[in-house]
């Protein structure tokens, strides 16, 4: 599955990913000490929702448009996220994760961006010369395992790759084994879409093998049934994911499943443990 990220760029997907990462961060800041923010696959870090390949989907009118529309206050930290990177009302201009991460930086903390397409690269550091992100070209899996263990005792790991290439998921899961090895005390979020349910089964499968405790799984589906061959949503896996986080998430996954429902059906949020 291709998912570049300036076609999709603002969807529901995008949505739910970032009021979560918001809300993982923050709840992380509650203590003092630094942390290290490492973004994977951190793409173009800013997208125009008016341009060809934004323009080509329209996903943003079910996603970010749909969260402006809306009026609950647990959702009012993505949406000041998304307008300090736009002049008005409106949401022109979309933030990737790493203008997201760059927003909640305290003075004490670390961003660390890594693109490896060499387009995306250069987009990045533009998108990101007034913040004190460190930016690197390289392979994400092996910046991933190069990063670990941080400078820092604590830090996040976000994993969010476009799915291109066949192999993903298994870099994914023999990765996620390394620096689990590394550092098993960090937090990781991993970012996938839904779409074959069959493939994802298998993948949830195999990350249980891998034996990790603190392993939280948040999905959120569209549609009532699954809709063959098309996006149906998406997910995060969480390694562990601090307290003040998973007790809050059942309001903030209520609320974002209320903004984003798609006409004519309900959607559903769900949490798991993987491996329970």
């Amino acid at each position: 599955m291709n998912y570049r990220h300036s076609f999709h760029a603002g969807n529901s997907a995008d949505v739910v990913k970032h009021s979560l990462l918001i809300a993982l961060v923050r709840a992380l800041q509650l203590k003092e000490g630094p942390l290290t923010l490492i973004d994977t696959h951190a793409g173009c870090g800013l997208y125009d929702l008016g341009g060809e390949e934004a323009r080509r989907t329209g996903e943003a009118t079910q996603g970010v448009v749909r969260a402006f529309a809306d009026t609950n206050p647990l959702l009012d930290d993505y949406r000041a996220a998304v307008r300090a990177v736009n002049a008005g009302a409106e949401p022109r201009l979309y933030p990737g994760s790493p203008r997201f991460l760059a927003q909640l930086l305290r003075p004490q903390d670390f961003l660390i961006l890594n693109e490896k397409h060499p387009d995306d690269a250069y987009a990045l550091r533009g998108a990101m010369r007034d913040t004190s992100a460190a930016v690197h070209q390289r392979d994400a899996y092996e910046l991933w395992l190069a990063m670990l263990p941080p400078r820092t005792a604590r830090g996040v790991v976000v994993v969010d790759p476009p799915y291109e290439q066949t192999d993903e998921r298994a870099r994914i899961t023999a990765t996620l084994a390394a620096a689990h090895r590394k550092w098993a005390h960090g937090v990781t979020a991993i970012w996938y879409p839904l779409k074959d349910r069959a493939t994802h089964v298998r993948w949830k499968a195999q990350l249980r093998k891998l034996g990790i405790p603190k392993f939280l799984v948040v999905e959120h589906w569209l549609y009532d049934s699954d809709q063959p061959d098309i996006y149906n949503g998406a997910g995060l896996f969480i390694v562990n994911p601090p307290y003040a986080f998973t007790q809050a998430l059942p309001p903030l996954l209520e609320a974002l499943r209320a903004a984003l429902v798609p006409e004519g059906h309900r959607g559903k949020m769900t949490t798991d443990w993987l491996g329970d």
